[in-house]
């Protein structure tokens, strides 16, 4: 297999999710790499199959169809590298989130310190901790040990000790992770990752490696005032990559395809989102989420210095029979602008996690699949916004950061009857602050590009700047206080073609600029009543150039947080009323 960046010209992504197994090419044209075309197959990895190979192979045989171009050769292999006759591909990256979230028992000295950062690290890729032992868990040696027997986790995290600090007492807590994989059965034994004090090294090699899989990270507390987690999040991504090789048939294959690289769709689109931090505004984040049915994924960076949560108990899918575990079935049927009875939203969440791969039927059953996003977005946001750097929070810290752009990606967005409910969704779910751009990833290339970053990055920057998002629309979101009705914004509008306009907008509304895709104008803001969009502080305004996209120029002034009356019918006329002000 070729991977070199000078005589690798072309690039087949694969994308192995829990409802859909996707293959996007990418070639050279016109001397620049660009997006070709995708293929798509419903994912294979459950009954009957049990292996994601036939769904990868439907996959390859759907790009086959729409391109003309071979890629499976009469042996029935992929065709690496490409002929002479134009056939096959040069490289292949990889990225997969199909599969049960990993089972880890966190390790760690402090509940408030290491372990809380062990459990950080979790959300970095599709893993819930389902047991904690700390320095002060009063349980006896055995009974540790016992309950590591009884859970069989895929991963045992191991944090704790300062570099050249706490020694013993690490050590005693090894102690139970060392016996309890010497008790299992070697097939079942769990991957270790150890990333506690620096200095145990050798002597937790000399303890575990012989034991089962171990894997050594930087210690992610290298002293108390400081949590590092970058070095072990990517040891935990390869972790991942080697459970799910065990598990579920042909991932061996598909890894042995992208020479080793396969990535967790979550850890490849963070790349992505990292990548735009480091080329956008210096001043704002770039933020990403990606709504799946195995999970629903935030990334947030800034200028390169990435936040990631991954929530698969948020997700789409099988996670869905376990939601209200986290929240109220009234945080979900706030968003319905139709009359439907909880009962029914119960049954939808049962039957979704039973088959993810379902598509609402009803205008009933997506009113509740549309509000599912918006609430998934809002706990993963929760969750997320608390590792945040503290200089890019605003005094309120319900409010969300200032960002540019916002990118988002999901079926439940892509797949909307419009692109008015996909950009409803977006608003409501995320409720961005200040100037901001939506840009929606239609063709579900963030994550493979992410991974093929790794292989040709100019690859992955030339597709990135070849508008490979769709640009849904400016979003203006004022901030403040006042009365509904009352005038909280002027904006002056100038176009290309000379013409001006002036809009002043008013709180609790929903305000859409025609300005056709891709037309370029000049926006002059004046908030009124001190509000602030971003442009210095309360009250300031300022000049702003902006791009036509889908949906033009958006302001949307219904306060943050959105404001919910009590009564369900009044409750229900605002959505409706903020639908009609969209275009919905």
């Amino acid at each position: 297999m070729s991977t070199s960046l000078i005589d690798a010209d072309s690039l087949l992504a694969i994308d192995v999710g829990s409802v859909t197994t996707r293959a996007a090419l990418f070639d050279v044209v016109d001397g620049r790499y660009r997006y070709l075309a995708s293929g798509s197959a419903p994912t294979t990895a459950y009954a009957p199959f049990g292996d994601i190979s036939e769904g990868v192979r439907q996959a390859l045989d759907h790009l086959q169809a729409v391109t003309g171009r071979r890629l499976v050769g009469p042996d029935e292999r992929l065709i690496i590298p490409s002929m002479t006759d134009g056939s096959g591909v040069d490289t292949v990256a990889a990225t997969l989130s199909v599969g049960a979230p990993l089972k880890v028992v966190a390790v760690g000295l402090l509940e408030d310190v290491s372990l809380e950062s062990a459990k950080r690290l979790v959300t970095t890729t599709y893993a819930r901790v389902i047991e904690s032992i700390s320095l002060n868990d009063r349980r006896k040696t055995e009974e540790r040990i016992d309950t590591i027997l009884r859970l069989r986790p895929d991963v045992i995290l191991v944090a704790g000790g300062t570099n050249g600090g706490a020694s013993r007492s690490v050590i005693k807590l090894l102690d139970a992770v060392g016996l309890a994989s010497y008790l299992l059965p070697q097939d079942l034994r769990p991957e270790v990752l150890y990333a506690g004090n620096q200095a145990l090294h050798e002597e937790v090699k000399n303890s575990l490696e012989k034991l089962g899989p171990l894997h050594l990270a930087a210690n992610i507390r290298p002293d108390l005032e400081t949590e590092q987690i970058e070095d072990a999040k990517y040891r935990l991504a390869e972790l991942a990559r080697n459970v799910r090789i065990r598990r579920i048939g042909g991932v061996k294959d598909l890894d042995s395809w992208s020479g080793g690289g396969m990535l967790p769709t979550a850890t490849a689109f963070g790349r992505v989102i990292q990548y735009l931090s480091q080329v956008y505004d210096s001043t704002k984040g770039v933020l990403g989420v990606d709504i799946g049915a195995s999970a629903t994924v935030l990334s947030a960076a800034f200028s390169g210095d990435l936040t990631q949560g991954v929530y698969p108990q948020f997700g789409l899918g099988p996670g869905l029979a376990n939601l209200l575990d986290f929240c109220a079935i009234s945080d979900i049927t706030r968003w319905l602008h139709l009359n439907i009875h909880e009962d029914d939203v119960r049954h939808y969440l049962q039957n979704k996690a039973l088959y993810p791969a379902s598509l609402p039927a009803t205008q009933e059953e997506l009113a509740i699949e549309q509000a599912l996003a918006r609430q998934m977005m809002r706990l993963a946001l929760k969750k997320t916004t608390v590792s945040f750097p503290a200089k890019v929070l605003h005094h309120n810290t319900d409010l969300l950061p200032w960002f540019e752009p916002i990118v988002a990606c999901g079926s439940v967005l892509t797949r909307a009857p419009n692109l008015s409910q996909s950009t409803l969704m977006l608003l409501d779910g995320l409720q961005p602050t200040g100037v901001t751009t939506l840009g929606l990833d239609q063709n579900h290339l963030a994550a493979s590009l992410g991974a093929a970053a790794s292989i040709n990055p100019i690859l992955a920057v030339q597709v990135l700047e070849a508008n490979t998002l769709l640009n849904l629309g400016t979003v203006i979101s004022p901030i403040g206080e006042a009365r509904s009705g009352t005038p909280v914004l002027r904006i002056r509008v100038k176009y290309d073609g000379g013409s001006e306009s002036t809009v002043d907008v008013k709180q609790g509304t929903i305000e859409v600029l025609q300005l056709p895709m891709g037309q370029v104008a000049q926006l002059h803001l004046q908030p009124l009543h001190r509000y602030d969009v971003g442009m210095g502080g309360p009250g300031r305004g300022g000049r702003l150039r902006v791009v036509g996209g889908a949906l033009g120029v958006i302001i949307d002034a219904r306060g943050r947080p959105l404001p919910f009356a009590e009564d369900p019918s009044r409750r229900q006329e605002l959505i409706g009323k903020w639908r009609w002000m969209l275009g919905c």
